[in-house]
């Protein structure tokens, strides 16, 4: 891969000013204050949120506390999406902090997977990281890869360590120099306005003419409405990492460098702010 490491560094420090508040209706022996917290972008919520737990039942009724969940406005944040990309689709044109609720009671069962330990975290991380695998290498550079290198990228996330993580992580993201960039392109495109989950399909870096593809040609193969408005007035903002990438930039690169640790670029679809 071409090494651009500050771009590297800065999306694996970026981090979100977050408040997060008790659900007025928890029943507590006394008032909670509101926890403080910077969140790093390309982590999990339920990884990176102890503090945040600890703080909250010390003011608990124990027999009041069950599995610990998180709300932005009415909106269950799935913890199996990384943060950056929650605040991306559910809140990045509001003011910061970002504000969260926490709650202990009426898990919402239809909308969020449990996840009782961070073993869960990790079977569904390195499963997004062999799955992306699959579509750029055949799965090759992951299964020749030993079980301590999977612990590592692993164990990089989960502590924060750049380094550690990308030692490993590098081998995930070479390819063949004849090849001119990977088989498939691991992304999932995710829409504000729309109950669907993601949108994700094959799509190739290079075009049969061997030029580059970019990302305009990833979203108007894929969702065409994004880029090319009906009434020719842009109405959305396609995100990736809080930023508004050029259409003209080649999807490979963009692979490469702006992924997320679990190896897929996760876009935001979302209404361009009026103001």
């Amino acid at each position: 891969m071409t090494d651009d490491k500050d771009v590297l560094r800065d999306v694996w420090f970026g981090r979100i000013p977050t408040c997060f508040t008790l659900y007025q209706d928890e029943i507590t022996e006394r008032e909670a204050e509101p926890y403080y917290l910077l969140l790093p972008r390309i982590s999990y919520l339920t990884l990176v949120t102890d503090k945040v737990k600890k703080h909250f039942q010390k003011v608990m009724r124990q027999e009041e506390v069950s599995e610990i969940w998180f709300e932005y406005e009415g909106t269950p944040l799935k913890w199996h999406y990384p943060i950056g990309l929650l605040f991306d689709l559910h809140a990045s044109n509001t003011a910061l902090p970002w504000s969260i609720t926490v709650h202990f009671k009426n898990f919402p069962e239809k909308d969020l997977l449990h996840c009782h330990s961070k073993d869960v975290i990790e079977a569904h991380f390195m499963a997004c990281i062999k799955e992306a695998d699959a579509l750029k290498h055949k799965s090759q550079v992951i299964n020749e890869m030993q079980k301590k290198d999977h612990k590592q990228l692993w164990m990089g996330l989960q502590n924060d360590k750049f380094e550690q993580f990308w030692a490993i992580n590098r081998k995930l993201m070479e390819y063949p120099p004849e090849d001119n960039g990977f088989r498939y392109i691991p992304f999932r495109i995710y829409q504000a306005t729309t109950e669907r989950p993601f949108i994700q399909k094959l799509f190739r870096p290079i075009a049969s003419g061997g030029q580059l593809h970019t990302l305009g040609d990833l979203l108007q193969d894929v969702c065409p409405s994004a880029i090319t408005p009906e009434d020719g007035e842009q109405k959305t903002q396609v995100m990736i990492h809080g930023i508004e990438p050029m259409l003209e930039t080649p999807i490979q690169w963009l692979s490469e460098h702006m992924s997320y640790p679990d190896n897929f670029l996760h876009i935001s679809i979302i209404p361009r702010p009026t103001d």
